[in-house]
C-alpha cells in the first residue's frame, strides 16, 4: 500500500453503551476540567480536520456549542445500521435504546462516509480509512490516529488495525478500511454481532505501552478514577 492511499476519511464517537456498571451513560462522565467525555473527544478529533460521526444509539447526547464553533468540518449524529431481520426483533423489544452493538455503529459510519456529499471531493476520493473511538477510553484521536497510522504502508492485507496489549485487543480504538463496508453489512444482515469473529482474519495489532492500560476499557467509576489520574502522564 503507497503513502498516498493513506488518508483518513472521518471519525465515529461510540457513545451508545448502556454502561450499566458505571451508573451512567459514559459520554455523559465528566473529566477533572468540567469537560464531558464526549465533548473532549469531539474536540480532540476536529484537529484531525475530517468529519466527526457520533453514534450514541439515538439518545441525543449533544455537543456543547463552544466545541462545535470551533470548525467549519460536519459533526453529525448517525443511526446504528438495522436490517431487516434486526428491526422485527427490535419491534416486540420494548426498550427503546436496545443496542445491536459497536457494528451496527461502525457499519453505518461507513455508509455515511461512502454516501459523503462533502465539498472537498478530491478528499473522499483519496480517503480510505475510518477512526473508530468508544466512550471507555480517554486517548485523544490525534495520538491515536499517530499510533494506527504507522503500520498503514506494511498492511496491504490488513482491513482493521487496532491497539492491543499483552492480552486483549482493542477493536473499538482503531482504523477500519472503507471497503470492508459490504463484508461487514453482510455479516451483520446474517445475524452476527460479534467483533472479535469478524475482524480476526483481517486485522492487525499496534501493541500500545502500559501506560495507555488505565485510559481504556473502563467500565465502573473507579476504572474512571484511574484513567483521570493516569490521563497527565500520556
Amino acid at each position: 500500500m503507497s503513502n498516498n492511499l493513506i488518508e483518513l476519511g472521518g471519525v465515529v464517537i461510540l457513545a451508545g453503551g448502556a454502561s450499566r456498571r458505571m451508573g451512567t451513560a459514559k459520554a455523559e462522565l465528566t473529566l477533572p476540567t468540567n469537560e464531558r467525555l464526549l465533548d473532549y473527544h469531539v474536540r480532540h478529533a476536529r484537529g484531525l480536520n475530517v468529519p466527526i460521526m457520533i453514534a450514541d444509539n439515538e439518545r441525543g447526547f449533544s455537543v456543547d456549542d463552544a466545541v462545535l464553533s470551533y470548525t467549519d468540518l460536519p459533526i453529525v449524529h448517525i443511526a446504528d445500521y438495522h436490517p431487516t431481520s434486526f428491526k422485527d426483533q427490535s419491534a416486540d423489544n420494548n426498550n427503546a435504546n436496545h443496542n445491536g452493538g459497536a457494528l451496527v455503529a461502525i457499519v453505518s459510519a461507513l455508509q455515511a462516509l461512502a454516501n459523503s456529499t462533502h465539498s472537498d471531493k478530491r478528499r473522499s476520493e483519496r480517503a480510505s480509512w475510518l477512526m473508530v473511538i468508544s466512550c471507555d477510553s480517554l486517548i485523544p484521536a490525534p495520538v491515536l490516529w499517530q499510533k494506527l497510522q504507522r503500520p498503514l504502508s506494511q498492511a496491504d492485507d490488513k482491513k482493521v488495525i487496532c491497539l492491543a496489549d499483552e492480552t486483549h485487543l482493542y477493536p473499538l480504538l482503531a482504523l477500519y478500511h472503507l471497503g470492508i463496508e459490504t463484508d461487514l453489512k453482510a455479516y451483520i444482515d446474517s445475524g452476527q454481532r460479534r467483533v472479535m469473529p469478524f475482524i480476526k482474519p483481517i486485522v492487525q495489532t499496534v501493541p500500545f505501552s502500559k501506560q495507555w492500560q488505565p485510559l481504556t476499557n473502563f467500565n465502573t467509576p473507579e476504572d474512571f478514577k484511574r484513567a483521570c489520574l493516569a490521563l497527565t502522564d500520556l
